[in-house]
């Protein structure tokens, strides 16, 4: 589980902001810059937190969400809980944001976003968005930890699945930072905000204050993997270049990502169309796998980041949708100047 215990000190203000929200949440975690260091931001204090529900039931959390905390909302309030509820499962990557939330109590202003266990789970297991999937590749703050079996196991999983995706993107012999970084990029390549909007050092600012945690989210998943690649204490890593390690590898991705290599091999093939082994056999064996596969990858982000930000302006509002737009830019500006 992509843990950090950067904010244990600071538990009892989370437990306050929750106890702000409907109970039934299953699962809660914090993310970004306000939450654990990242590199160019002077204080975690003056950043938005950032916070995921995880929740059984969309329907119900929203009904009584609206009546708790009705200025979160946009227009869509209006529409009624079921409207609301609908446009979270259905649309973009599954997940309905509430943005620019003041917590007077607290001093600080929250992001959360709502999600259902059922959709959460198959983002985790299937990369169905590799949208939370990809924000849980790096570390975070849990602050409702799950007690469901399924969705514990699915955590785990995605964490799995993200190295053995890493080490087919990987050459033989790399960096134990190089891996690290590649896993990050999982969910940033393709993601149509890093062309505009978004910090372009994300990755470093990320991958240089938190290396630490993400060895420890990773070293033992490394270790259950000493057949196929080795870190030395130095950090230098070498894996097993053949085409049995790939295959196995390629059978160890999420279904989406297989599904992609599938429809992209068969493109085009008439009636002679493979099936999923055979394909991912033939990947294994074809020397740009790791573009291949990269290429697949861009674009699940690339499809759920664009369906995302489009359904956000309706979720914030016009207004929000500005500040928040304005605030993310201001940032990549500076980030951009400090560069120069």
């Amino acid at each position: 589980m992509a843990v950090s215990k950067a904010l244990a000190g600071v538990a009892p203000a989370y437990s306050r902001i929750l106890s702000l929200f409907p109970p039934d949440i299953n699962f809660c975690f914090a993310y970004g810059s306000g939450v654990i260091k990242q590199a160019g931001v002077s204080s975690k204090s003056s950043n938005m937190i950032d916070l995921i529900f995880a929740v059984n039931d969309s329907h119900s959390w929203h009904k009584q969400n609206i009546e708790m905390n009705p200025t979160h909302y946009s227009f869509l309030k209006w529409l009624g809980e079921s409207s609301v509820a609908a446009y979270q499962d259905h649309w973009g990557a599954k997940v309905y944001f509430n943005t620019l939330v003041p917590i007077p109590s607290e001093n600080v202003m929250i992001k959360y976003g709502v999600v259902s266990q059922s959709s959460l789970v198959s983002d985790l297991l299937d990369w169905s968005q590799l949208y939370l999937a990809g924000r849980l590749h790096k570390p975070v703050t849990v602050v409702r930890p799950t007690s469901d079996s399924e969705l514990r196991s699915a955590l785990q999983k995605n964490l799995h699945s993200a190295v053995h995706c890493a080490l087919l993107l990987l050459p033989e012999h790399f960096t134990e930072k190089l891996l690290y970084r590649t896993i990050i990029e999982l969910s940033y390549k393709g993601d149509f905000r890093m062309i505009f909007g978004e910090d372009k050092n994300k990755v470093d600012n990320i991958l240089e204050p938190q290396f630490e945690l993400l060895q420890a989210i990773y070293r033992p998943i490394i270790r259950s993997l000493h057949d196929y690649m080795d870190v030395q204490e130095s950090g230098l890593c070498c894996q097993d270049p053949g085409t049995l390690a790939k295959l196995h590898h390629l059978n160890q991705l999420p279904r989406t990502p297989q599904r992609a290599l599938v429809r992209f091999w068969n493109r085009g093939s008439g009636n002679l169309r493979q099936d999923t082994e055979d394909v991912l056999r033939a990947v294994a064996h074809d020397p740009e796998c790791s573009s291949i596969l990269q290429d697949r990858l861009q674009d699940i982000v690339w499809a759920s980041s664009v369906r995302q930000s489009i359904k956000g302006i309706f979720t914030a509002g016009i207004m929000k949708s500005i500040q928040y737009s304005a605030k993310k830019i201001n940032k990549m500006l500076a980030s951009s100047k400090k560069a120069l």
